[in-house]
């Protein structure tokens, strides 16, 4: 009686790491690491630079830290929502016709344009702002409240000069524009091939072959363009400053004279002559501001990653 000897199947070999893999992961973790270190080092120093606006008794603000804010708070959100409300389907609309519509010689010149728009300087929006877009939506704003005027956000009166919250939220909308269409554009290029060549074949049109193929698989990359977006839209300066003439009111009419002015307008408009409790003020107001990015963005990522286990490949 013979016995068979079984014998242990070898392990799998460790695979072999390359001297360059190595220093690609530390520099990756490297700079993982300095980008957290840079992040708490800003928010320490704004928590301690606002700490004695924060602990004021009311002697050196009479009106209060949080009255001062609040409708800085409400101009940052209401001039980013507008920003985010019209740049995004423009957005996805241009993507999908340079990654599927446009022919490749227009598409490759797009792609050009667009990524040209996105380095635009903001100073140069706000100057187009006020130059060109505001004096140019002067009619528009009165036509809006004579037609619309029973909707709160055209109740006018309307502004003589067109630097209103709705003029701004334009301008964002534009500078903000190139860079969703770009994430968007990329997005939408990466989508299954065979998905879509199944769905032409099943006799679907274009439209739907989008709908139902390219759509649901750039839905996250839609998301994370629209929130690199209105990280912009939120922490713009010069534009909005140069545009908005802010009287620091909580209204939700958008062609008056009358507007909130945002938080970083604000800085940018007041802080070259602040001097003592003012300038702590402003740096609260900073901190306000880094608290609502920070918000938006872990949200954004939050978004992202429940669609994380939709593949285009499945």
């Amino acid at each position: 009686m013979t016995t068979t000897e079984v014998k242990p199947e070898p392990s799998p070999a460790k695979p072999v790491t390359q001297l360059g893999d190595r220093i690609f992961a530390g520099s990756a973790k490297g700079a993982g690491i300095l980008i957290l270190i840079v992040l708490a080092g800003v928010a320490a120093f704004l928590l301690a630079e606002s700490l004695p606006a924060i602990t004021d008794s009311g002697e050196e603000l009479p009106q209060g830290l949080t009255a001062y804010i609040a409708p800085l708070i409400f101009g940052t959100i209401v001039s980013a929502v507008i920003a985010l409300v019209i740049a995004t389907p423009l957005a996805v609309a241009v993507a999908l016709f340079i990654s599927h519509y446009a022919p490749r010689r227009l598409a490759q010149t797009l792609s050009y344009v667009v990524d040209l728009l996105a380095a635009v300087p903001s100073i140069v929006y706000g100057l187009w702002g006020i130059g060109v877009l505001a004096p140019a939506t002067v009619g528009l704003l009165g036509w809006l409240n004579t037609y619309l005027g029973w909707i709160p956000l055209f109740a006018g009166p309307p502004s003589v000069t067109g630097r209103t919250m709705l003029v701004v939220g334009v301008v964002l909308a534009v500078m903000i524009l190139p860079i969703i269409t770009a994430v968007a554009r990329e997005v939408f290029l990466q989508a299954p091939k065979l998905h879509e060549e199944a769905a032409l074949a099943l006799g679907a049109t274009r439209w739907e072959m989008i709908r139902l193929a390219v759509l649901p698989f750039g839905r996250s990359g839609i998301i994370s363009g629209a929130m690199l977006g209105l990280g912009r839209a939120l922490g713009e300066t010069m534009a909005v400053a140069i545009v908005l003439s802010g009287t620091g009111v909580v209204t939700f009419n958008l062609i008056s004279s009358e507007n909130p002015l945002t938080i970083a307008g604000n800085i940018a408009l007041q802080f070259p002559e602040a001097s003592g409790i003012t300038v702590n003020v402003l740096i609260a107001s900073g901190l306000v501001l880094f608290v609502i990015t920070l918000l938006v963005n872990m949200l954004a990522r939050y978004i992202v990653e429940r669609r994380r286990d939709f593949s285009g490949a499945n």
